[in-house]
């Protein structure tokens, strides 16, 4: 950042704001959606933070970096968006009488994030601080694990561990003090544990032989309808889930009993188009339409994979963040 530009840009300049600005779009936005859950909400966030910036820029004084000024506004408008949230509280859509699930989770508002807008987000922290790489810190369960979090705690662990901002620099920014932001980070990195499952570092890397190889395996079952054959891929300990909804499924005996319940209720195997969501293999799915010679959005499944098994389903029924992932509107048959 250079002071003509910034200058211009406190002028009212706003080719010089989008130079100033559009370094830290695609890191801004991972942000948002990693406390937010959601691309959707994160996309409006962005624009709030940015219009903020624009407003506010006469104002920044550059003790901080533009960078950490840029986070500041951005996690505080998250914060505010949570409580909005919070007051009103979405309702939970849920299945006519599915298999009796392995638990009923806590809703919990989560949407995959398209690989596509990592390009360019640095895999690099603003200080030692940071106890996650970047695709740690994108991956479906981690994104997940966050959303358990109350809303304070779920800011100051992405701002400390995941972008590796110091405690004071994190209390500095969220208005609290450093003793506050100690014990939020303390209780967060707790919780966070509980929930993450293990075996996440047993994962093949990603586009690799071995991840193409087991995920081309499963869009094939899928688009034959063997179950039986999805079922081989899968580890025993398997986790089905379909975030809001809140039955979740494990282990074989009781994830088969859901696909053949689905199965016999769409009437028709599904078709898969591959994709990548939270760095993890994705399919978009499409169930072919009896009234026309086309293929409909139906969902999209995000897998989790651990060594040459997959140890994690997770089915997202909303179709609208299909055009994020550059997935087609309709497939011919």
């Amino acid at each position: 950042m250079t002071s003509s530009t910034l200058a211009r840009a406190r002028a009212g300049d706003e080719q010089a704001f989008r130079e100033l600005t559009d370094p830290y779009r695609r890191e801004l936005l991972l942000h948002c959606y990693q406390i937010l859950g959601s691309v959707q909400d994160a996309e409006d966030m962005l624009q709030e933070t940015l219009l903020a910036a624009w407003r506010g820029l006469k104002s920044y004084q550059g003790r901080s970096s533009l960078r950490s000024w840029l986070h500041r506004i951005a996690a505080n408008g998250c914060l505010n968006a949570l409580r909005d949230r919070g007051r009103r509280p979405r309702e939970v859509p849920l299945m006519a009488e599915p298999p009796q699930p392995t638990r009923l989770a806590d809703p919990v508002w989560v949407e995959p994030y398209p690989d596509v807008l990592l390009d360019g987000v640095p895999d690099l922290a603003p200080g030692p601080e940071a106890r996650y790489e970047l695709k740690e810190s994108v991956e479906l369960a981690f994104v997940t694990a966050l959303q358990h979090l109350p809303p304070r705690q779920r800011a100051v662990l992405v701002l400390r561990d995941v972008l590796g901002y110091r405690a004071a620099e994190v209390a500095d920014m969220l208005g609290s003090t450093e003793t506050s932001v100690k014990g939020a980070l303390q209780r967060a990195r707790a919780a966070l544990e509980t929930r993450l499952p293990a075996g996440r570092e047993h994962a093949p890397l990603p586009d690799s032989p071995r991840e193409r190889h087991l995920a081309g395996r499963f869009a094939a079952a899928v688009e034959a309808g063997d179950i039986d054959a999805v079922l081989a891929l899968l580890t025993r300990d398997a986790w089905l889930t379909m975030p809001p909804e809140p039955h979740e499924y494990q282990g074989l005996p009781a994830i088969a009993a859901f696909l053949h319940h689905r199965a016999s209720l769409r009437g028709a195997p599904l078709r898969l188009v591959p994709t990548r969501a939270n760095t993890q293999p994705a399919f978009g799915c499409y169930l072919p339409c009896p009234q026309a010679p086309i293929a409909r959005p139906y969902g999209l499944i995000v897998l989790t994979l651990r060594d040459s098994q997959i140890s994690a389903i997770t089915w997202f029924s909303d179709t609208s963040v299909f055009p994020h992932f550059g997935l087609p509107r309709t497939l011919p048959q």
